[in-house]
């Protein structure tokens, strides 16, 4: 099963795999590619990954399980991205949280990638937070290079405004093809601030991270999540699913086709995920969600 959506740049299967949490599996190096075969097999080739996950240390991890079998690399793609450093053992070098978006920066970001990938390009690369320090006009001269080179074919943000997705769009000939952003019924901000008419005006994929608000939809004890848990169960119980595939369903049915982002490690999990691809809720289960959340009906 492979769903294809959007015409520009980004060819990615309708949900993802985040590999943000490698370093919590305990996996062997073969385990991980039992995982990665999995994740191919259910049809979920997009994998989406930062330098910075896992201490700097869960690209390394999946490129030990990708060198195991090097050919399982034409069936995927892989999402990465830069601009976020932080101190850490393995960064010496890093004194100060902060973001960087240098062009030296981005390109020996991006060579590290690849060799921690075990990769010779990356599907698409994605600026990881805006920084009050961007000039435009740099970062594209820097992926128009990496383009040029072949290391990257495709370029993105991340938890972008539609103004400054705007303005690196204005410097670069190429599309931007995703903007990720934090996407759950319990993060409804950039429902209402524009990002995801944005994405529709310019047939951007937003990918959702954190579409399970990071595990709160299960065990957050405050009034909202209350009330959206209470609301998921219900219509979970109703038709018959898990609220993991009701939260999915959810999201899937945007119009701005987003695209969700999973982060366990469990297959069986990842399985009843992709099953959701086939789920549609009606207006009023979503609108019940959707007012469980904002604690209010619709105007």
């Amino acid at each position: 099963m492979r769903h294809q959506y959007h015409p520009l740049g980004f060819e990615g299967s309708r949900i993802a795999q985040g590999f943000w949490r490698t370093h919590e599996w305990n996996m062997s190096a073969s385990e991980r590619l039992g995982f990665i075969e999995a994740c191919l097999d259910f049809g979920v080739t997009t994998l989406d990954h930062a330098d910075i996950y896992g201490d700097y240390q869960c690209e390394v991890l999946f490129g030990e399980a990708l060198k195991l079998k090097p050919a399982l690399r034409d069936k995927m793609e892989i999402v990465t991205k830069c601009g976020i450093l932080l101190p850490s053992d393995n960064r010496p070098d890093i004194a100060v949280h902060r973001y960087d978006y240098r062009a030296k920066h981005i390109l020996e970001s991006v060579d590290q990638s690849l060799a921690k990938l075990e990769c010779e390009y990356i599907d698409t690369l994605l600026l990881h937070r805006p920084s009050p320090l961007m000039d435009a006009d740099e970062i594209a001269q820097a992926l128009d290079l990496l383009f040029t080179l072949g290391k990257v074919k495709h370029f993105g943000v991340s938890n972008f405004s539609a103004a400054q997705f705007d303005l690196l769009q204005s410097r670069l000939d190429a599309p931007l093809v995703v903007n990720q952003l934090e996407l759950s019924p319990l993060a409804l901000q950039h429902f209402d601030d524009g990002s995801l008419d944005h994405a529709q005006r310019h047939v951007v994929t937003p990918m959702a991270w954190s579409p399970l608000s990071g595990g709160a939809l299960f065990s957050g004890k405050d009034e909202k999540t209350l009330r959206v848990r209470q609301v998921l169960m219900a219509i979970a119980e109703s038709m018959q699913i898990s609220i993991e595939q009701v939260v999915v369903a959810w999201l899937l049915r945007h119009p701005s086709g987003i695209c969700p982002v999973m982060g366990s490690g469990k297959i069986d999990r990842l399985r009843l995920v992709v099953e959701s691809h086939d789920l549609v809720l009606s207006d009023d289960d979503w609108f019940r969600v959707w007012v469980a959340s904002q604690g209010h009906s619709v105007p």
